[in-house]
Order: C-alpha cells, then sequence, then structure tokens
C-alpha cells in the first residue's frame, strides 16, 4: 500500500490578496508565464485519470489545493473534481483525503457545506494577531483582512470544520511570542503551523520581513516555554515544529519535508497541467513535463527531478561542527537564511532551538503520557 500526496493550483498565482511577503508571487515573477490562469474542465478530468493510473486498490491518495488563492477557482470546479475522484474510486478502491489552504475571503456558507461533507482538512492563513496580520495581508484596495478572516474562522468552528491555522512567521512578528500565544488561546486554535517568512528568491538587498535565523531562534524558545506551561496543566496545543522534532526524536518518524535535509518530491501541479518538484521552484526550468502527456510516475523519472534531488546545499562549517548534524544536515536550502545558518556563518537558529527543546522531550513525554 502506498500514499501519494498531490499538491494542486487550481487558480495559478491568482489571489483576491496583496501580501507583501508572498513568496508565490515572487515565484511567478520568475517564470515566463506569470499566472496560468483557472484550471480547465479538460485537464482536470486528465489529470485525476493520470493520477489514478499509478494508484492500486488500497492506496491513499491526498489532493491538497494552493495558491495563490484556490477558491478563486471556484466552488463548481472543486464539485467537479470530487465528482470526477468519486467515479475513479468506484473503478478502483483507493483512500482520497482532501485539503484547501485558503486566506478565507472568499469562504461562505455555501463553501462551509461542501468542505464539511467531503471532509476537506483546511489550512487557514491568520498572522498570529490582528495588527501583524493587517500589516502584511492586505486585499487589493491595500486595507486589513484580519477580521474578515477571523469570521471564516467562527464559520468554520460553526461548521465543525477540521481546520489549522497557519501563520506566516515575519521578523516583526516574531518579536511577540507572548502576544500571538495569547491569541491562540483567546480563539481556542488547537493546531497551528508557522511558516518562516522568506525574502525574495533573487533578492539583493533584505526585506523588513524576512525572518532571520536569530529571530527565529529567539521566538520558538519563548514559544517553548509558553508551550510547556499550558501543557503541565493537561492541555495540548499542537504546535508543528514542536510535533515534528518530538516525532523524529521519539518516533523516528520524519513528517516535515526538508527536516532531515533531504529534498524529496512533491508533485505541484499548475492550472495549465505542468508539475514541479517543490512548491518553493515553480519554476520553468524545473518543470517535470505536462500530467495531460505522462503520469506522476513517469514525470518522477525525469532527468529535471533527479537534478532537483541531487542539488547540493552550500557546505557550512558551522554545520560540520554541529552536534545535531545527523539529525538535520543543514535542512530546507530554500529555508536556510530564515531559520538555520545566518549571513556570518557564524549562527543556527535552528541549533539554538534543539538545545532548548531537546532537554524537554522526557518531561514532554510524561505530559503526554498524563493526558
Amino acid at each position: 500500500m502506498k500514499h501519494i500526496s498531490v499538491l494542486i493550483k487550481p487558480a495559478s498565482g491568482l489571489c483576491n490578496l496583496r501580501c507583501q511577503y508572498c513568496f508565490y508571487a515572487d515565484i511567478t515573477s520568475l517564470r515566463e508565464v506569470a499566472s496560468y490562469g483557472k484550471m480547465k474542465k479538460e485537464t482536470t478530468e486528465k489529470m485525476i485519470q493520470q493520477i489514478f493510473v499509478d494508484l492500486d486498490a488500497g492506496d491513499e491518495l491526498t489532493l491538497a489545493f494552493q495558491g495563490g488563492e484556490p477558491t478563486l477557482a471556484g466552488l463548481p470546479y472543486f464539485k467537479q473534481l470530487v465528482a470526477l475522484v468519486e467515479e475513479k474510486q468506484a473503478q478502483k478502491s483507493v483512500r482520497v483525503h482532501y485539503a484547501l489552504q485558503t486566506n478565507g475571503m472568499l469562504i461562505n456558507q455555501k463553501w462551509a457545506t461542501f468542505l464539511k461533507s467531503n471532509h476537506f482538512l483546511v489550512g487557514l492563513s491568520i498572522d498570529g494577531h490582528p495588527m501583524y496580520h493587517d500589516l502584511h495581508r492586505l486585499d487589493t484596495k491595500g486595507k486589513g483582512t484580519f477580521h474578515r478572516v477571523l469570521e471564516t474562522k467562527r464559520l468554520f468552528d460553526a461548521y465543525q470544520i477540521e481546520y489549522n491555522v497557519l501563520c506566516v512567521l515575519t521578523n516583526q512578528l516574531a518579536k511577540e511570542p507572548k502576544k500571538v500565544y495569547q491569541f491562540l488561546q483567546k480563539e481556542k486554535i488547537d493546531y497551528i503551523q508557522f511558516i518562516p517568512c522568506l525574502d525574495e528568491l533573487q533578492a539583493k538587498k533584505r526585506s523588513t520581513y524576512a525572518l532571520t535565523p536569530e529571530r527565529f531562534a529567539s521566538f520558538y524558545r519563548q514559544l517553548l516555554h509558553l508551550w510547556l506551561q499550558e501543557l503541565s496543566t493537561g492541555h495540548y496545543r499542537s504546535v508543528k515544529l514542536f510535533d515534528d522534532v518530538f516525532n523524529l526524536v521519539v518516533n523516528r518518524q520524519v513528517n516535515a519535508c526538508g527536516l532531515v535535509g533531504n529534498c524529496q518530491i512533491q508533485y505541484i501541479i499548475e492550472a495549465d497541467g505542468s508539475v514541479y518538484p517543490c512548491d518553493f521552484y515553480v519554476l520553468d526550468e524545473y518543470r517535470l513535463g505536462f500530467i495531460q502527456e505522462q503520469t506522476l510516475r513517469e514525470l518522477f523519472s525525469q532527468d529535471v527531478g533527479q537534478k532537483f534531488l541531487c542539488e547540493k546545499k552550500e557546505a557550512s562549517v558551522l554545520c560540520q561542527t554541529c552536534p545535531f548534524q545527523q539529525m538535520c544536515h543543514g535542512g530546507c536550502k530554500r529555508m536556510k537564511a530564515a531559520m538555520y545558518v545566518n549571513a556570518a556563518g557564524d549562527f543556527c537558529g535552528y541549533q539554538r532551538f534543539l538545545q532548548t527543546f531537546l532537554p524537554e522531550v522526557t518531561n514532554i513525554q510524561t505530559y503526554l503520557q498524563a493526558l
């Protein structure tokens, strides 16, 4: 039995927000074609057909949707896709999971009913605190979006939709771990993932919002203290990095790409059917081919994919002497400047975090067993 995960961009880079730090807007600006628009019906049909070719009865498939803003593809698009999947499931017994990453701006009761009835796991983007959210997550008129997104969060609560919050950890927000944690507690957000805010791929000058390794370490070390305090009282709040490192150390499970320094092929399908190995590198030079023409297995065997996997990261002297080298191996190459080794080469944010987290693993196990 195998489990295949595919990330689909049904509306390409189209978005109804103008987030100042958007890494995908940066990526699309470097391509010959910035946006492929909305995925056509014929492309969707062929995509589902080709994905199921490589699946056998008993396999599992996760279809995740991202953008840009994927809800711009429209609710009819998603209903059509689910119907296509159900047709294939009738022919081949495959268990299918759905996930959607959204800014929440278009979600209404019709969307909520659909997401609930089809068991979507939703990632909702909220940047941890009203002031910091509205600093960068702006609508097309330049206005903040926090209160509108919070309405969507409350709608998810009312419909009992399974969701987690994705928070872009900017350099400014990383100064406020206590405010962020108090917000999570107030809003009863029990599943949170902090996404390190990246600088532009070809940046010549560092932006004010891009996270630094020093700020990364400071934020997570303070957050860990607050998290442990709450955990000791019997309340478990899932913070993805804490979960990932705990599972790596205790259960030898690798639950995040790049966590142990190895790139993996992540099937990213753009709206025109073009396929790429990583969401950070949806660039012309990394295109594997088109899902309309080849199956995922065939696309995986392309030289472009193998080259991507074998690309060497810049070696760091700090990594060579790091006591955690075997459980990190330099981490994700795209995240390097945000959370690993700094520009001076004398500080690693992830190393500093591990120095704080690992001594607490036994205590964490004890707390979890008592829940």
